[in-house]
């Protein structure tokens, strides 16, 4: 195997010589000129539905036990910790090591700047 760099600066305009139309422009224009492609037929459509509905009746009709829900925007559910602990794995603290990273650019500055004879306190943002 060779691995090298490869510019990755991708350009639509310049590398077509013409800007991208969105998907929408894209889904009007189809519709005007009749062109179906991108489109499910009504049949299609109801087929989907055939096998998807009975799932949801289910569902519906069935409320999951044990279900490990959780809030939105919290970290999850208990269950997927233990999940991870059962490998000797655990989640990343995202939140926590971005707070660690500014605190300990803060430190380094303000030990920078009592070397060079000023005080420095930063302020909570």
């Amino acid at each position: 195997m060779k691995l090298g760099l490869v510019n990755m600066d991708f350009d639509y305009a310049r590398d077509f010589g013409a800007s991208h139309s969105t998907g929408y422009e894209r889904l009007l224009y189809d519709c005007m000129v009749g062109d179906a492609t991108l489109f499910q037929r009504a049949d299609m459509v109801e087929a989907g539905w055939s096998v998807i509905q009975p799932l949801l009746d289910v569902w519906k009709a069935l409320p999951a036990r044990g279900f490990p829900n959780y809030p939105s925007g919290s970290w999850g559910p208990k269950e997927a910790d233990d999940l991870m602990e059962r490998d000797g794995r655990a989640w990343r603290d995202i939140e926590m090591e971005e707070f660690a990273a500014r605190n300990s650019a803060r430190h380094q500055r303000r030990k920078l700047d009592l070397h060079k004879g000023r005080v420095w306190w930063p302020i909570a943002t």
